[in-house]
């Protein structure tokens, strides 16, 4: 057993450094509750604290839970994973791309070929009330429609300017309106609302009784008893608060859950015990292999299944995801086939939960508190090439961000919009991308064709190159 006093001594010292308005973290495991941890407030008195049962949003961590839910469709017989999207949405395509080539699978993994794209931020800011930020305004005044429906986004994708990310199948890059669509797709098959199926297949056979895919946060203050945070902000020193939960009424499955870290780690108990709660197989196990198991590569680089992320570390599997709304900033995880489900939530904007996540599973597991996690490793040589890789590159996911590479001097050097970043070369075409403080930025990989770079995946989003 680990020594809980050390890690709460480091979550809070974590959470003190980031300035954290309030935060929850539990970690599960096949007997029960392991650990819980609770800092901070939740109330605009800063006089509430949070525990394992307030809820909050996890945004998307929502995504596995929605592909677990098509898995779990897919076993019933109701779809196949590999069925075409127009099975479901005739109008459904992507430009350039055969219209029966895109699965079901395709979207679940986020590898459909759909480019970064502009309406999930239209969605939040046409659809939000009480948020009237300058990047709002911006958002509104593009807007072709209000993006209240599923019809405005396949209309939206099958029109799109943008060039496609390749064939289905060949590269990943992540896309909220893939997931989108997926929450229409298990209404048809399940004959009922996505939000009813969810709830009926996974979180009452879990006993997640605070959890619940609600598209504002209503409903879910009702199911908390009036135990549901508050959104925070920290600019200039400052917490800002209020109660504008995200309204992206087309993004359901993608985003709209609301839940505590209890419920987040026993879900996350059971994919780590493929079905398994409290003695009974609950879910499948066939399911949890389609979701993150055996069907999918197991490596050292962090690989996407479906909705999770999978990757090898130091002999046990580590899967995880995180979810970033405004006031919303989650992690979540779990040890594959060892029963042990982790997550943390925080009820603030653009929270990095990488480092408390991992100090998690740094204890859980024996490690040292500051076991790194990186999984894109800096090589001892160079690389020489870099004519093939600078230029300017684009994506479209709100307004436009930009990544530049240029040599200055023979030494290159990164701009992501107006951040100068420096690059660590990590083998391949993947670079580490770090600040002037020395931490680390993004992890960076060039997509290259006939001798040139065509995007660039940053984080887990392409990047397109621009004309030159």
């Amino acid at each position: 057993m680990f020594n809980a006093e050390e890690l709460t001594a480091r979550l809070t010292r974590l959470a003190q450094d980031r300035s954290l308005a309030g935060v929850s973290a539990c970690i599960m495991g096949p007997e029960g509750m392991l650990y819980d941890f609770s800092f901070g407030f939740i109330d605009s008195d800063k006089s509430v604290a949070p525990n394992h049962d307030t809820m909050f949003g996890i945004a998307s961590m929502s995504k596995s839970i929605t592909a677990l839910c098509l898995c779990l469709l897919a076993i019933d017989g109701k779809l196949s994973l590999d069925d075409p999207v127009v099975r479901f949405f005739p109008r459904f395509r992507i430009p350039g791309i055969p219209r029966e080539a895109v699965t079901v699978r395709h979207l679940c993994m986020h590898t459909a070929g759909i480019p970064t794209m502009e309406p999930l931020e239209w969605s939040i800011a046409m659809n939000t009330p009480g948020r009237d930020s300058d990047e709002d305004r911006k958002l509104r005044e593009t807007a072709p429609n209000a993006m209240d429906s599923i019809d405005q986004i396949i209309e939206y994708i099958a029109s799109c300017p943008y060039p496609a990310n390749g064939m289905p199948g060949q590269n990943l890059s992540y896309s909220n309106e893939g997931y989108a669509i997926l929450s229409y797709i298990a209404d048809q098959a399940a004959g009922m609302s996505l939000e009813a199926f969810m709830h009926e297949r996974v979180f009452a056979p879990l006993g997640m009784t605070r959890s619940i895919l609600d598209n504002g946060h209503l409903a879910a203050y009702a199911l908390s008893g009036g135990n549901m945070t508050s959104l925070f902000t920290f600019e200039d020193g400052v917490h800002h608060c209020d109660d504008a939960w995200s309204v992206l009424p087309p993004f359901r499955g993608c985003a709209m859950v609301k839940s505590t870290s209890k419920d987040m780690a026993t879900y996350y108990r059971m994919l780590a015990g493929y079905g398994m709660h409290e003695g009974r197989q609950v879910i499948p196990r066939q399911a949890v292999e389609m979701l993150v198991g055996n069907e999918h590569p197991l490596r050292t680089l962090q690989t996407m299944c479906m909705g999770i992320n999978k990757r090898a570390f130091m002999g046990h599997i580590l899967c995880d995801h995180s979810g970033g709304l405004h006031g919303v900033s989650t992690k979540g995880g779990l040890i594959l086939g060892e029963g042990i489900g982790l997550s943390v939530l925080s009820n603030q904007s653009d929270g990095d939960m990488d480092p408390l996540l991992f100090a998690m599973y740094n204890a859980v597991l024996g490690l040292p508190p500051d076991q790194s996690h990186e999984w894109f490793k800096e090589v001892s040589y160079p690389f020489t090439d870099f004519d093939m890789l600078t230029g300017s590159y684009v994506s479209h996911e709100g307004i436009p961000s930009t990544f530049t590479l240029t040599l200055q001097d023979g030494i290159p050097v990164g701009r992501h919009n107006d951040m100068e970043i420096r690059l660590v070369y990590c083998g391949g075409t993947r670079f580490r991308t770090i600040q002037d403080d020395g931490s680390l930025y993004s992890r960076i990989e060039f997509l290259l064709f006939n001798g040139k770079a065509w995007g660039v995946r940053c984080g887990t989003r392409i990047y397109h190159r621009t004309e030159d």
